[in-house]
């Protein structure tokens, strides 16, 4: 891609998110072009292309990752579905981007990056929420000394979603074998985003508990066994003894949201939200020394790598990440997350899940 060109863009799948999320993200930076869609269904994809005039509605995945108008394939299906469609992209010699999670298997997830290596094609993850500028400036405030050394890490996420009703269109997320529960993708997202901004912990122990053992399908009724956790203990030691402790829970009804604690040896941080997915945007609160109440702090404008916009939080978090995707082509960096950031969260939520099942603790790798 030339300084002057626009990144062209194929989506394979046109869920809910795709339209919330990626398409209002894309059509906001002026980097890229949206070219090409397909679905499964013909019908969604010709009337998403009309709706947002993308030329090209195509019938297979084949057709899409081998078009000559895509540059950037963006992997939109459900996790089940990612391993199939990203190796096409990769044959077909074209970045890709794959939602999180990358697969179910952190085997086939080896696999692929090693396929887009040996093609020579840039990969990125959904993993998002590490580029909000949020996190950027709170990773910066530690790095330089503002709470002084980290002595305790408290992470609490709290989903109103994965409930014990859920629509007909998330019963992919009730099989443990799609990779698709709450500890994947909600304690993904954000042990990405914790731990790309501390580092990660070099030892945890965990509790994983499942108190819904059958979940009904809203539309049909259909009562379906589940078997993954819907409450989900993790503690650990970072490398200079900080400690960490981390409760995610699902099917909230009330007082749902997300609040990050830093303790360090100077003052204290906290980043917090209403809802752990939404249009909400975060707010930060520090104080320094002893006694002191919290204030709000304001992230400086340069952080704020999109054009002015009024996209939601979640939404800019998404374009965050294509800002970074399009600066590392430009430019050469490696700033998005890519599958190797995939297979380390991957390994850590195999840990979380040997450690409930052994009762454990286990040591990281640095």
């Amino acid at each position: 891609m030339t300084m002057s060109s626009k990144i062209r863009v194929g989506l394979i799948g046109v869920g809910n998110w795709a339209e919330y999320g990626h398409l209002p993200a894309l059509q906001l930076l002026p980097d890229y072009e949206l070219t090409a869609v397909h679905s499964r269904n013909p019908d969604k994809a010709a009337e998403l292309a009309d709706r947002h005039g993308i030329r090209f509605a195509l019938d297979t995945v084949e057709a899409l990752v081998n078009h000559p108008e895509v540059d950037l394939v963006i992997v939109l299906n459900t996790a089940p579905q990612h391993e199939a469609t990203v190796r096409a992209a990769i044959a077909a010699g074209k970045d890709v981007y794959c939602e999180w999670p990358l697969t179910p298997s952190k085997a086939v997830s080896q696999e692929l990056m090693a396929l887009a290596e040996k093609a020579g094609v840039r990969h990125i993850v959904g993993l998002q929420r590490r580029l909000n500028p949020d996190y950027r400036y709170v990773r910066d405030l530690l790095k330089d000394g503002y709470i002084g050394e980290l002595r305790s890490v408290r992470l609490h996420v709290s989903v109103e979603y994965f409930q014990r009703e859920r629509m007909a269109a998330l019963h992919f997320t009730i099989p443990p074998e799609n990779f698709s529960s709450l500890l994947s993708i909600y304690g993904g997202h954000y042990f990405d985003a914790v731990f790309s901004m501390l580092g990660h912990p070099q030892s945890i122990s965990a509790l994983t508990v499942n108190q819904f053992p059958e979940v009904t399908l809203i539309e049909t009724g259909e009562v379906l066994k589940h078997t993954t956790a819907d409450q989900i203990l993790v503690n650990g030691t970072f490398s200079n003894g900080a400690v960490l402790t981390v409760h995610i829970e699902a099917g909230k009804r009330n007082n749902y949201g997300m609040q990050l604690d830093l303790t360090g040896t100077r003052g204290d941080l906290k980043i917090w939200n209403t809802t752990s997915f939404g249009d909400h945007f975060n707010t930060i609160e520090a104080a320094q020394g002893d006694s002191q109440p919290m204030h709000t702090l304001t992230v400086p404008s340069s952080y704020n790598w999109l054009p002015e916009n009024d996209l939601g939080g979640s939404q800019q978090e998404l374009a965050n990440l294509y800002a970074a995707y399009a600066k590392d082509v430009r430019d050469g960096t490696h700033v998005a997350p890519t599958m190797a950031d995939a297979l380390r969260m991957h390994e850590l939520i195999d840990a979380i899940e040997i450690s409930n099942r052994d009762g454990v603790r286990l040591k990281l790798q640095a």
